[in-house]
């Protein structure tokens, strides 16, 4: 039975990843900051699953907490096989009007974190010759999005150091991917007014948006296996959105 540390596991996403993760038999090892009650509410729904879950606080864009979190979870599970870094920020502003303050929290939450969180769990990887590191991206990094200048480059980022950490590891058997989604009715979707949210789906090929159930299609196969032949890629999830 493999052990997964969630990043992010009390957001949107996160609870539907958290329930699916624990039907399928892995024991789940969940991190959040500031949402404890959302991610006791979820761990109730899913205390009968027969998996190990533990919750985590940790500020990810500051090493010495996630360095912390880390070897509790090491200490608790005896390892760490898969890594889903899933938290997200989006501060949203005009470039011209957003904050420098704002702009260094979304760096630190979206692109630092999953830094911290991959640079000490791989450690962790090596040590059983065997990992997965999955991040969580945007199609919003691959289009850009007006007022979205800092969550932007943050998901473009993760491109680039997904690809990086993939060939640094993989002697080790381990493989880094990103999935990038495009919209999903969950999580940040719903801070978007509804005129908005419209007006974004008929701008969709598909003209609908995803549902998480395939994004947990996704990540379990990553997760296996089977996936070894799979690693410095971006699968993108998005309805055909470009």
């Amino acid at each position: 039975m493999k052990n997964i540390l969630l990043i992010g596991a009390s957001g949107g996403l996160g609870k539907h990843f958290t329930k699916g993760l624990a039907e399928e038999g892995y024991n789940l090892a969940l991190h959040f900051n500031d949402n404890s009650a959302k991610l006791d509410e979820t761990i109730k729904e899913i205390d009968e699953a027969g998996v190990k879950i533990s919750a985590y606080k940790a500020d990810i864009a500051d090493e010495a907490s996630v360095k912390e979190m880390i070897d509790k979870v090491k200490a608790d599970f005896g390892s760490i096989d898969i890594l889903i870094n899933n938290a997200g920020l989006s501060l949203n502003a005009m470039s011209w009007k957003l904050s420098a303050d704002n702009w260094n929290k979304v760096i630190g939450v979206n692109l630092t974190g999953p830094f911290l969180c991959s640079k000490h769990v791989i450690p962790v990887m090596r040590e059983n010759n065997w990992g997965r590191i999955i991040f969580m991206s945007s199609v919003v990094g691959q289009i850009g999005v007006p007022g979205t200048a800092a969550y932007a480059a943050t998901k473009a980022g993760l491109g680039g150091l997904c690809k990086t950490i993939s060939k640094e590891v993989m002697k080790s058997s381990i493989t880094a991917n990103v999935i990038s989604l495009g919209y999903f009715k969950a999580g940040l979707l719903y801070q978007i007014p509804e005129d908005i949210r419209e007006q974004i789906r008929e701008t969709i090929p598909i003209k609908k948006f995803g549902d998480p159930s395939e994004i947990l299609e996704c990540i379990l196969y990553m997760c296996s296996d089977k996936s070894s032949y799979l690693t410095g890629q971006t699968i993108n999830l998005n309805g055909g959105l470009y």
